[in-house]
């Protein structure tokens, strides 16, 4: 018989990042969704906690954990805001991620250590304005000038790009055409205050205020020909293989959204009242909120159990 139970290890961490974000996010979030600020001070104490480390090891200033546990820091960061869980989700999938695997030993040395900590972030540069995520699409453009890369093109709804702590992007682009005619992909390291690489200012968006978002644009970007992530012509298959994993955290992120949306369910069923008594002792919202347990899958039972019989 499988058992479900978390390990101590992930349990430990399971509740620290349960009782951050219920003592540290949840009292304060609020404001930021308001003023639409980033909540540095949050994301500084999430990088002293070691969670922009998890997945990856100690020789890159890791914590030598794997992607479940960033799972678990998701789904419970997400279960009280999910503008703090995917600053995290971006950073360490779509930022982070791409240099550990893909990049020279050098590239992993000089940005891995402080994006580990949290003290830096970096975004991913895939969609645009017109293609949305479909690298086919792209119509970013980067020619190699001698020893540098020049890029010219935009880049649409990216997380992390526009903060007052960003290291850098990886821009897909087109580098040239395959002998099949197809477009050659390739992905391209760009720091941020590179002379031609502007950040637009952000989006005004209806939920996850407190996250950044922004469009970038390259006008004559000029970078490094080392600056390239990974092999020339490969940045198609490379970023696939980096959403596939990026998509798993994302999941992990909407159960948390999920469990807390069950959450609220529960206790307004327990709490309103309604010819003299809760409405969760009527059968047809206590069997709803059961059914909405059960697709909500394995997991603690904070408060849940009892929406299986009357809620009184």
């Amino acid at each position: 018989m499988l058992d479900f139970r978390l390990n101590d290890e992930y349990e430990a961490l399971r509740q620290a990042v349960r009782e951050f974000a219920v003592e540290a996010v949840a009292p304060v979030i609020g404001d930021y969704y308001e003023r639409h600020a980033f909540p540095y001070d949050l994301i500084r104490q999430m990088g002293k906690m070691g969670l922009f480390g998890l997945p990856f090891p100690t020789e890159s200033g890791g914590e030598g954990g794997d992607y479940f546990a960033l799972c678990l820091a998701l789904e419970e960061l997400a279960r009280v805001d999910s503008s703090v869980a995917i600053t995290l989700e971006a950073g360490v999938s779509l930022g982070a991620m791409p240099i550990h695997r893909f990049g020279t030993r050098e590239q992993k040395e000089r940005w891995l250590p402080a994006l580990c900590r949290g003290e830096s972030l970096a975004a991913f540069g895939l969609t645009e304005p017109g293609f949305g995520s479909d690298a086919v699409g792209t119509t970013t453009r980067a020619v190699l000038d001698g020893d540098e890369w020049v890029i010219n093109g935009s880049k649409a709804f990216i997380t992390n790009a526009g903060t007052d702590i960003p290291s850098l992007v990886t821009v897909t682009a087109v580098t040239g055409e395959n002998p099949d005619g197809t477009k050659e992909l390739s992905t391209i390291i760009v720091p941020s205050g590179t002379p031609g690489f502007t950040v637009l200012p952000g989006y005004s968006k209806v939920g996850w205020c407190a996250s950044d978002t922004h469009e970038l644009a390259f006008d004559g970007v000029r970078v490094p020909a080392a600056n390239l992530l990974g092999e020339r012509g490969r940045g198609f298959a490379n970023f696939l293989a980096v959403l596939d994993k990026g998509r798993i955290a994302i999941s992990a992120l909407a159960v948390g959204c999920i469990q807390a949306c069950l959450d609220a369910s529960v206790d307004y069923a327990k709490s309103r009242n309604a010819f003299g008594r809760p409405i969760g002792s009527n059968q047809a919202v206590a069997f709803k909120c059961a059914d909405m347990r059960v697709a909500r899958g394995t997991g603690d039972n904070h408060g849940v159990t009892i929406a299986a019989r009357p809620l009184t």
